[in-house]
């Protein structure tokens, strides 16, 4: 699996980019959640664990809902890794987690292609969807 971040600081300018293929397999949930983590794991490097409020941006609703504060019941495979990933984040005092809509997310998920050597995904106009052929 890819996993792709971005890390801006506070004025939007990128400070930190994460492209990294993984040797585990598993469902983009899955690579949303190792992506944190590795992000997360950068920030503490640097020291910003308790200085600076961290926002974490994303277009995965399942992750949103786990971490955001309004949990249901986790993906049973993955709720090892859920906690991990709250543990994590209450390393930092002013974290919150956020969705955004997908077409907002495509350098992070381009940086997840690049990881495994895939080409970015063509963009799709805001509000459009592209339709899938059915195969014969």
């Amino acid at each position: 699996m890819g996993l792709g971040a971005v890390l801006t600081g506070p004025d939007g300018t990128v400070q930190h980019q994460i492209s990294e293929a993984t040797t585990f397999t598993g469902c983009n949930n899955e690579a949303e959640l190792r992506a944190l983590m590795l992000a997360l794991q950068w920030l503490a490097q640097q020291g910003i664990a308790t200085s600076t409020p961290v926002h974490v941006f994303s277009d995965n609703s399942v992750l949103v809902e786990q971490l955001g504060g309004h949990p249901k019941a986790p993906i049973e495979r993955l709720a090892t890794l859920f906690d991990e990933a709250r543990e994590a984040l209450q390393l930092f005092p002013q974290a919150q987690v956020q969705w955004i809509p997908r077409h907002r997310n495509g350098a992070a998920d381009t940086l997840a292609r690049a990881a495994l050597g895939l080409a970015p995904k063509a963009a799709t106009p805001q509000g459009q969807t592209l339709k899938k052929r059915r195969r014969r």
